[in-house]
């Protein structure tokens, strides 16, 4: 029990640092987009959906059917909404759960003691593991794994109890039938492994596995001996061995039809090899490719969040020297696997902690060494029974083994953990969308560790001396550290997105670059968001950057038509750069982008509908409401489940309002508050609304509420002002506008109504210290020239008043307003004999 709390508590302890992690990579996908999370969804289409949200029949959908995994994101997203934290404390607490049962699995075959522990530590420590603990996604891996484990463990007790005679008696004493003893071990083994599955397709492998532990770890046979076994009178065991098999087919069968029986179609750059048209190219690439995942266990050195495009070229001709690569992996592993199938069993047995073979030596497992036993006798009480495989005695009884499991069955069931689950990912039966994935390793890993285990114990018991076996358990500490070290730095890198494309770009340049290279853009976008809506003055300053962006877009659009947010982002920058013909057509077409055979049609969907709210917006600002109501309905139609609708129906409303239907103004403001009830330009529409139609409480209450929400936002408290002017609340309304002034003091449009809403209220000083900051915000726009200029001329600074009437005269000469204003002024000058500057205005 020791053993797998040390083990445990260094799976968490690796891993702690994840907690303050962001969502990284496919998270946003699989987690910010995925409707399945939302509470008002139900949880029903979890069973219709892929792990990505789409529609398992949907021409788009990679088939990825694993809805335990996408349940467990929606409690998440239930319990603490979007917050990254959870995530990753479920994923680490996971990994911890995997790692003590793995730990507790392999003591009965290593024998406890030293190796346990060092199979454990390196399972809780590998690097190849934190892209499935430390990104969110990787739960997938995980879950399959714990209860690819649970269903082993289910497995192994049934084999222990099937033949034996006490199993019914002990069944008996306990009050249960046989059928919950060992036949109720093998039902929840089936379940397990079923759970496994739906937590991802590659789970389902335990069943083979259970097979290879049943027939050459519990039985410790050799392989001719499967077959007298097979063809021998052991019911039981057939039946186990059936009930695996017919299990396995019944799961596989109703996933192929649950995903509508086609395969997933995934993009040529995610797996280049499956797309060339060479035969050899193809073969010898995906020979390549398990050697090459077999490295990431061996040596972890380069790690990477995606191989994709040209991370591993193509194998294109028997030249290539990594074609030697995979002749000495298939060579090392088709000598492992017949040394675990032919190789003379040494029947090792461990009794205190000491190890003893047969094969003519005499070894301790560890705690001393012992004189050769040259007769090969093995003790009769500890030794294994008799038992008899032809097929008139048949095999009546499992064998009460009280020792370890020989090294040859052990080194072929860890071979099988190995391969077994990685089956899926070779290309072998079908294309996959990756080449290379490091989380796909997590439970073949299992195997890998375990294979390490026995051979360092195998080396450990065989050497003489004491300085060499405190050697062999030096380098096992060492490589344990080594792996926590590098996986502590990597968990640095899966931080945030940019750290962890950067780490990419040793393995991956390509795809690094360019994803860097959007994270920058996408900041650009929210840039211009804030720009657009808040401060236009630094759009101005950043033109150049943006026109940098706009043709980087471009280019994005050239290579891939179909990129709905590369639309979205020209749009944008164009409507905000003046081009507004040429924007409307971005957003349209973008808005006739099929979402067929899309990667992810839900963030299509989006931004599509992010695209006709913008040229909605953009056609109501030109005063075109009727079409602009066309496009917001068309936009209402389109948009996913997950879109947050609440500023489209808030602009729905402020289009009937120019229309002055109030009514149906009143019905979308309503549907925008029940979208998102703290949404402040809602409050306060509404409450122009409810204003204009004599409900003056009601919409007190709005705009009181809105200064609720964000006492710290200028705005609300404009529009509470201007409400309060329109009730002659003069005092009320000037109290406002100055407190609006001074929240939002660098943006023009609230300080230029604050000082009209002072100057209403007849304080004309605190107008006027107004008007002038909104000149200086604008200095180039003639109406806040004018306005200053008036103001100064009440408050009979008549040449400041004359300066700024000629300003804005510069600006727009055929302002008829100014041009009048400054005619009265100049007489009011001339009768004062004060000196003017007619000449130079008109």
């Amino acid at each position: 029990m020791i053993t797998e709390l040390v083990c445990t508590a260094v799976a968490v302890g690796l891993y702690l640092n994840t907690l303050d992690a962001d969502f990284c990579y496919d998270d946003s996908r699989a987690i910010k987009t995925n409707q399945d999370l939302l509470p008002e969804t139900p949880w029903t289409n979890i069973l219709y959906d892929d792990f990505w949200g789409t529609l398992l029949t949907h021409s788009g959908s990679h088939k990825s059917f694993r809805p335990l995994c996408t349940l467990s994101f929606r409690l998440n997203y239930t319990l603490h909404g979007l917050r990254p934290w959870g995530y990753h404390l479920l994923n680490v607490a996971l990994h911890a759960l995997v790692t003590a049962l793995f730990t507790a699995f392999s003591r009965p075959m290593l024998g406890g003691g030293p190796w346990s522990l060092l199979a454990g530590l390196l399972f809780a420590s590998h690097p190849v593991h934190t892209e499935a603990v430390a990104g969110v996604v990787g739960r997938a891996d995980v879950g399959a794994a714990l209860f690819f484990l649970l269903s082993l463990f289910c497995y192994v007790r049934h084999c222990g109890l099937r033949g034996d005679p006490r199993g019914s008696f002990h069944a008996r004493r306990c009050g249960s039938s046989p059928l919950t003893g060992c036949w109720g071990w093998l039902f929840g083994s089936l379940w397990c492994a079923a759970a496994s599955m739906l937590w991802k397709e590659q789970g389902v492998t335990v069943l083979a596995v259970s097979a290879v532990y049943d027939l050459f770890v519990f039985h410790r046979l050799r392989f001719r001996q499967t077959f007298l076994l097979l063809l021998g009178k052991n019911i039981s065991v057939l039946l186990s061995l059936g009930a695996l098999a017919s299990w396995g087919v019944i799961l596989l069968s109703a996933r192929l039809y649950w995903m509508g029986n086609k395969p997933p179609n995934f993009s040529n750059s995610d797996n280049p090899a499956a797309d060339s048209s060479h035969f050899l190219t193809r073969t010898l690439t995906f020979l390549y490719l398990p050697a090459a995942n077999t490295w990431l266990l061996l040596c972890p050195d380069k790690l990477s969040f995606d191989w994709s495009m040209d991370a591993v070229p193509l194998v294109r001709s028997l030249a290539d020297w990594r074609n030697l690569h995979t002749v000495a992996f298939y060579g090392g592993f088709i000598l492992l696997a017949l040394f675990g199938l032919y190789g003379p069993a040494s029947k090792v047995k461990e009794t205190n902690g000491k190890a003893q073979v047969t094969n003519g030596k005499s070894i301790t497992n560890g705690n001393g060494y012992h004189a050769a036993d040259t007769n090969h006798n093995i003790n009769s009480e500890q030794g294994p029974p008799k038992t008899t495989l032809n097929g008139s005695a048949g095999l009546h009884q499992c064998p009460q083994w009280t020792s370890l499991p020989p090294t040859e069955n052990l080194v072929l069931f860890s071979l099988c953990i190995l391969s077994l689950p990685f089956l899926p990912a070779t290309n072998l039966f079908f294309y996959v969308g990756f080449v290379i994935a490091e989380r796909v390793l997590y439970i073949p890993s299992i195997g890998f560790c375990l294979l390490v285990a026995t051979g360092a114990r195998v080396l450990y018991v065989r050497l003489r001396t004491s300085g060499n076996k405190a050697l062999i358990l030096c380098l096992c500490a060492g490589l344990v550290l080594l792996n926590g070290l590098k996986t502590i730095q990597r968990n640095r890198d899966w931080s945030n997105e940019e750290n962890l494309y950067k780490s990419g770009i040793t393995v991956n340049p390509a795809k690094a670059y360019f994803t860097l290279t959007d994270i920058k853009e996408k900041r650009l976008i929210l840039c211009l968001f804030f720009v657009f809506f808040y401060n236009r003055g630094l759009l101005l300053q950043e033109n150049d950057r943006f026109s940098e962006a706009l043709h980087y877009y471009k280019l994005a659009i050239a290579s891939r038509p179909t990129l709905a947010s590369a639309y979205l982002n020209t749009g944008i920058i164009l409507m905000n750069q003046g081009n507004l013909e040429e924007a409307k057509r971005t957003f349209l077409t973008c808005a006739d982008i099929p979402d067929e055979n899309l990667k992810d049609p839900h963030a299509h969907k989006s931004s599509v509908t992010s695209c006709l709210y913008n040229l909605g917006k953009l056609l109501h600002e030109q005063g075109q409401q009727e079409e602009a109501l066309s496009i917001y309905r068309e936009a209402v139609q389109k948009m996913p489940r997950q879109f947050a609708p609440h500023s489209l129906f808030n602009m729905m409303g402020e289009a009937y309002m120019r229309l002055n239907k109030l009514e149906e103004a009143g019905h979308w403001y309503r549907e925008s508050l029940r979208a998102k009830p703290d949404h402040i330009p809602a409050h306060l529409t509404y409450g122009k609304l409810l204003s204009i139609i004599g409900q003056k409480t009601e919409a007190e209450r709005y705009y009181l509420r809105a200064i609720q929400l964000d006492p710290t936002k200028g705005n609300c408290y404009m529009h509470y002002g201007q409400f309060l002017l329109e009730q002659s609340r003069l005092g009320e309304a000037a109290e406002m506008a100055e407190r609006a002034a001074e929240l939002d003091s660098s943006e023009f449009d609230v300080v230029f109504s604050a000082a009209h809403m002072l100057r209403q209220a007849s304080l004309n000083e605190a107008a006027e210290r107004q008007y002038e900051r909104a000149a200086s915000l604008r200095p180039d726009y003639p109406a806040a020239l004018m306005n200053l200029g008036a103001i100064l001329h009440l408050n009979g600074k008549l040449p400041e008043a004359e300066a700024n009437y000629l300003r804005a005269l510069q600006l727009k000469p055929d302002d008829v307003i100014t041009q009048s204003n400054l005619r009265k002024l100049w007489n009011i000058m001339e009768r004062q004999g004060l000196r003017t500057r007619q000449g130079l205005g008109m």
